[in-house]
């Protein structure tokens, strides 16, 4: 049985691959989660889980997003979801590094542009995790059961302080 991991088409309708992300779904703005469109994912997926990263943070990789049990039917997600443990679809929504529930928008420190991954995982399971999972418990909980991966990347840089 191959290891490889098949790739999904992970898109956003607020904003294209490697450009800047929206104020709108920023700390600076209402700090809406941006919507996402993925591809159909391989047969034998269970569920789907989400993963949104600064990439250029001074601490390391700082999770803005963890999002899992996303159903496997699923091909999107809408605008400005609640900051709440679990949704009507029954996806359940882990704790970013800002100690909160949800999505976390981009926050950097004034100067450079940072980037921001979002990663899609097909995973042959439903994970067991209770809602507000970390990242590192839903790695964890994924590994040995991902089936596909989509990634996008948008960038934000906050403006100097005048």
């Amino acid at each position: 049985m191959s290891t490889r991991t098949l790739a999904l088409d992970l898109q956003s309708p607020a904003f294209s691959e490697g450009f800047p992300i929206p104020r709108d779904h920023t700390a600076d703005g209402p700090n809406a989660s941006p919507p996402l469109r993925w591809s159909d994912p391989p047969e034998g997926t269970r569920s789907l889980a989400l993963v949104m990263e600064d990439a250029d943070d001074a601490r390391g990789a700082f999770t803005h997003w963890v999002l899992f049990n996303l159903p496997a039917d699923a091909r999107e997600l809408g605008p400005d979801l609640p900051p709440v443990p679990v949704l009507p679809n029954g996806a359940r929504q882990g704790t970013n590094d800002f100690k909160r529930i949800g999505y976390g928008g981009p926050a950097p420190s004034p100067g450079k542009p940072h980037r921001y991954h979002f990663r899609l995982y097909a995973l042959d399971i439903r994970l067991g995790l209770d809602a507000g999972a970390t990242r590192d418990q839903l790695r964890e909980g994924m590994r040995g059961h991902k089936l596909a991966e989509g990634r996008l990347f948008g960038v934000y840089r906050r403006a100097e302080k005048r």
